[in-house]
This record gives structure tokens, C-alpha cells and sequence, in this order.
């Protein structure tokens, strides 16, 4: 497992427990004003349109994640490192056990290019020079759910500078 620069654990608030306690339940299928909400939250951030958001298992996972503390080796909701939280996501959402370092998840996966790349694909970065360094999910539109050693579990743009350049690869199982 590849370490990335300034990782930090923080304590998981009361105001992130609290709404992790209040989500529904992972695997439910009917849709409820909670799943609407999750849709409208994530097609805004994402400049979707909310009917583009069909996966609400995918959406209800990242959001129940979305805040978790960065935690090297972790790989619960009180803290999780990046590898951590794919495994975590693939075998919630999608039901299937993947490898648990980056280095694994990419040498399991079959290459992606960018434009290729689809909602539930995996996105690899080599970061500081080091390769496969950091792994994502990628979601729709050029966004990405990844657990940043500096800010947790968060969705982030491809585009952005940082992850721009750093970009090494998609890959699929």
C-alpha cells in the first residue's frame, strides 16, 4: 500500500455519526424523499441531470462515506485509507471482493482510458512520482469518490490540477 504525502487521521464528529445512524439501509431498492434528495445532491454536484443518477445503491454508499476521516490502513467508516474505501464500495455496492492495495486493484483491472471511462470504473493516480499511488471510483461526468489523506471521503473532479496530472489510468474488472 503505497503511502501518500501528509495523511492525517481525524475524529469522526458527532454530526457524521449522527447521519450515518439516520441513513437507510445500503441495499434498499424503493426509491424514498431520502434517495431523491441523494439524487438531486449528487446530479447537482456533479452537473448531471438527476435522472442520470440510477445506481442509488452507489450514491447511498458515497453518501453514507462521504466526510469518513482519512485513516492509513483503514477500512471502516471511523477512518479508511483510499484502497480501503474502493474495496469497501466494491463489495457493498456491487458485491464483489477486489484486491485490497492499489498496486493489486491495477494490476486486476483491465485498462481504461480516460474517455473510456464509466460509472463503478476504477481510477489510478501516481502521485509524487510514486506509481499507483492513490485509487478512486469514478462516478459520471469527469467525477470521481476517493478517501483523501487530507480530506476524507470525498468526490473530486478529474480535471482538477492536482488529479489532472496525476492521472495514470481507469481500469475495469
Amino acid at each position: 500500500m503505497a503511502v501518500i504525502p501528509s495523511c492525517k487521521s481525524h475524529k469522526r464528529s458527532a454530526k457524521r455519526k449522527a447521519k450515518t445512524e439516520q441513513t437507510s439501509p445500503r441495499h434498499a431498492t424503493s426509491e424514498t424523499s431520502q434517495d431523491k434528495a441523494i439524487q438531486a445532491k449528487y446530479a447537482a454536484m456533479m452537473n448531471v441531470n438527476e435522472k442520470d443518477i440510477t445506481n442509488l445503491n452507489l450514491y447511498r454508499f458515497v453518501d453514507q462515506w462521504e466526510g469518513t476521516p482519512y485513516k492509513y490502513g483503514g477500512t471502516t467508516p471511523n477512518g479508511v485509507d483510499c484502497s480501503g474505501f474502493v474495496c469497501a464500495l466494491y463489495s457493498d455496492v456491487y458485491h464483489k471482493p477486489i484486491p485490497r492495495t492499489t498496486s493489486e486493484i491495477e494490476g486486476s483491472t483491465k485498462n481504461i482510458s480516460r474517455s473510456g471511462l464509466k460509472e463503478g470504473d476504477i481510477v489510478i493516480f501516481d502521485i509524487n512520482g510514486k506509481k499507483n499511488a492513490h485509487v478512486g471510483v469514478y462516478l459520471l461526468n469527469g467525477h470521481f469518490v476517493h478517501a483523501s489523506s487530507s480530506k476524507g471521503v470525498i468526490v473530486s473532479e478529474l480535471s482538477n490540477p492536482y488529479y489532472n496530472k496525476a492521472f495514470n489510468r481507469g481500469g475495469r474488472f
